[in-house]
């Protein structure tokens, strides 16, 4: 089980930047693929990014690629998420979940067994 934590979120202009943390802890951090989703009001939960065990290895939804960047620091326990030219479709509940395997291109929410609480992002235009 681990347990995270996410925080960053606020209110940002269109174009703007933010960057989101998820603080984890529990069973080895460093051990598993970590991800972002995001849900909009009325929509379902959507894959945004994920990062391997070691973070040598990234995949992007195509609506953010080149726009965000994830990373993760496995001796601080925690993944990041930089957003840059943000654009008011990125407005969402932003989640960060950890899988139970160290890597792959884990698209799908079924993949991840722990979840955080969300930290709402909110891009105005």
């Amino acid at each position: 089980q681990v347990q995270l934590v996410e925080s960053g979120g606020g209110l940002v202009q269109a174009g703007g930047s933010l960057r989101l943390s998820c603080a984890g802890s529990g069973r080895t951090f460093g051990n598993y693929a970590m991800g972002w989703f995001r849900q909009a009001p009325g929509k379902e939960r959507k894959f945004v990014a994920t990062i391997n065990w070691s973070g040598g290895s990234t995949y992007y939804a195509d609506s953010v690629k080149g726009r965000f960047t994830i990373s993760r620091d496995n001796a601080k326990n925690t993944v990041y998420l930089q957003m840059n030219s943000l654009k008011p479709e990125d407005t969402a509940v932003y989640y960060c979940a950890a899988s139970r395997v160290a890597w792959g291109t884990l698209r799908e929410a079924h993949e991840y067994v722990n979840w955080g609480q969300g930290t709402q992002v909110t891009v105005s235009s």
